[in-house]
């Protein structure tokens, strides 16, 4: 039989509730989620009918938000996980079929997700290596997409993607979209509650943030599949070789990137690791790690997700070779929607010529020294990924933590992301002590490769309220007041300074703390003579705004006034209407 269902978890109504947001399906010729067991149909032939009758009326869902199925096999299985793969075929009303892969749910329930942007009705037919469970194979039925009203922007506009040799990410309909994200890695753990979880995402919302990278499998710095890394549904696997997997886990890992989504912010997830004390492609190997990426791309790739390979793993992954590839070319051929693929490494593609390119925006690594992290060569890092061409996206996933081991604060925060947004990155993820290891009193959950000491005792209630964060935010919403998308790094324009935007148009110019006294202007060159440019200091700080007036240059130059004061300011200079002759 089929039934044809939105829901989540079934721990409590309020989480079925959520997932039934998460979905959007409309509830008719859908059987409602209830946090209990249906009732028992006695008769056969009156089962068949309704099964019949289900079959025959479509799931109505909106353009973008997710249809779920449920499907029964007519038989058991020892380890379905293992020994049964399952498929929808959709066929879209332009012609086009999609393979869509389902995930085993517990006991003899299977389910697949489904969303689209385009209109109009879609055919499914299930397909099933064990073709005798009729349960399971042959199945069919429609879906109906229907126009989107929602005002979330990843409903509204779509998922996030890339385009080829396109520098920036959009939404599916083309809508710019500044990457902001925020470091979560071990935040599907039971150390942060729903109700943490909650009040994380709203804080985050608010300020501006629109994508989390979390771990959802193997953390790092932890011993494999220990018991720190559980959620409410325990561990996500039950064998050591990951061959038994744990649906309770996802369950409720369901609720959580429900919640993000819900809040407009895309989860970017992190399959594994690969750092050499955490290194899960030595631990379970390239086959373990391809069926964990299945369920993964089953459970969530309908979803308005990022995917990141692992965690800190070799740098020519990204041009196909060594193991990591394999997994990622397996990942790129079973996700049906295409969500952007990158790996968490160090230096961005650098492969020859002719090389394949595994990824689809390029994730590079900073520092988690202060003093390294603002460094030249690091910058050099995400400069030298910016000038491959073809160009694609490019942001440093991982630098200096603001607070991680005390230090890394607020204008350290500032520099970093306003020296690479001016340097050509299509965004920046920040990371916050307390936050991304999910520390709480009395269990700090990050254990570290050194004899396994903590690297903090911060808790994310504290690292919630540091200030980069907010910080950070107000810079997002100052950029996205302005072509962003279509700027260009010009570092000449203002000599020891970071300097970004039109030749003939805005500009933004990010001055760097100096001296304690030093209240001292910039000399701008590269104007366009007789062009008027409307001027102002932006405090990142505080995000208070000096207006200097009006100003145009004959020579190309200018010095401008002295800074407000002590401190690292954003000069913006918004070009206008050239003077009259």
């Amino acid at each position: 039989m089929v039934r044809m269902e939105c829901k989540g978890m079934q721990l409590c109504s309020w989480f079925v509730g959520a997932w039934m947001l998460l979905c959007g399906a409309s509830t008719q010729g859908v059987q409602a989620a209830v946090p209990f067991p249906a009732l028992q149909v006695p008769a056969a032939k009156a089962e068949a009918e309704r099964v019949d009758a289900e079959r025959a009326q479509a799931v109505r869902v909106e353009a973008n938000r997710i249809a779920e199925f449920t499907l029964n096999s007519s038989q058991s299985y020892s380890n379905p996980f293992l020994e049964l793969e399952l498929d929808a075929l959709v066929t879209r009303p332009d012609g086009r079929q999609l393979r869509v892969p389902a995930y085993w749910a517990g006991g003899q329930s299977w389910k697949f997700r489904y969303a689209s942007p385009q209109v109009g009705t879609h055919r499914w037919r299930t397909e099933c290596r064990q073709t005798a469970d009729r349960g399971l194979h042959g199945v069919e039925g429609r879906i109906e997409v229907l126009p989107g009203t929602s005002a979330n922007r990843l409903w509204k506009h779509g998922p996030v993607q890339t385009r080829a040799g396109q520098a920036y990410f959009e939404h599916a309909d083309g809508t710019p979209f500044l990457w902001l994200g925020d470091t979560w890695w071990k935040c599907l753990s039971r150390r942060m509650t729903a109700e943490d979880f909650a009040e994380l995402t709203a804080d985050r919302r608010a300020k501006g943030f629109n994508v989390v990278q979390i771990v959802c499998g193997p953390y790092p710095d932890e011993n494999f599949l220990a018991p720190s890394l559980a959620n409410e549904g325990g561990l996500p696997y039950l064998a050591e070789d990951m061959s038994v997997v744990n649906p309770a886990y996802f369950d409720a890992a369901d609720w959580r990137l429900a919640q993000l989504v819900e809040a407009g912010i895309a989860p970017a997830i992190v399959g594994a690791w690969g750092r050499g004390d955490c290194n899960s492609m030595e631990k379970f190997g390239v086959q373990s790690l391809q069926r964990h990426w299945r369920y993964l791309v089953a459970r969530y790739a309908a979803s308005p997700v990022l995917w990141i390979l692992a965690g800190e793993i070799p740098d020519e992954t990204k041009w196909g070779q060594g193991p990591w590839a394999e997994v990622a070319a397996y990942l790129r051929s079973i996700d049906p929607f295409a969500r952007p693929l990158s790996c968490h490494t160090m230096r961005g593609w650098q492969g020859n010529p002719g090389d394949p390119r595994l990824v689809d925006y390029d994730m590079v690594g900073g520092n988690h020294d202060e003093r390294e992290a603002v460094a030249d060569g690091t910058l050099e890092l995400l400069s030298a990924a910016v000038r491959n061409r073809p160009a694609m996206p490019v942001l440093c996933g991982e630098t200096c933590y603001e607070g991680h081991m005390q230090q890394g604060f607020g204008d350290v925060q500032r520099r970093i992301f306003w020296r690479n947004m001016l340097s050509g990155a299509a965004g920046h993820t920040y990371g916050a002590a307390g936050v991304w290891h999910a520390g709480v009193e009395g269990d700090h959950g990050n254990w570290g490769a050194w004899d396994r000491q903590p690297y903090d005792w911060t808790t994310w209630k504290e690292g919630l309220q540091y200030p980069g964060s907010r910080q950070l935010g107000m810079g997002k919403a100052l950029l996205e007041q302005y072509p962003w998308h279509r700027f260009e790094s010009h570092p000449e324009w203002a000599p020891g300074c970071f300097a970004a935007g039109l030749p003939g148009g805005t500009r933004l110019i990010y001055i760097p703390r100096r001296g304690i006294y030093d209240w001292s202007g910039i000399t701008v060159h590269g104007l366009v003579p007789d062009l008027q440019y409307s001027v102002f200091f932006f405090d990142p700080a505080a995000g208070r705004r000096f207006d200097k007036g009006v100003m145009s240059t004959a020579s190309g130059s200018w010095q401008t006034p002295n800074v407000p004061s002590p401190q690292d300011w954003v000069l913006v200079m918004e070009a206008r209407e050239p003077r009259p002759k």
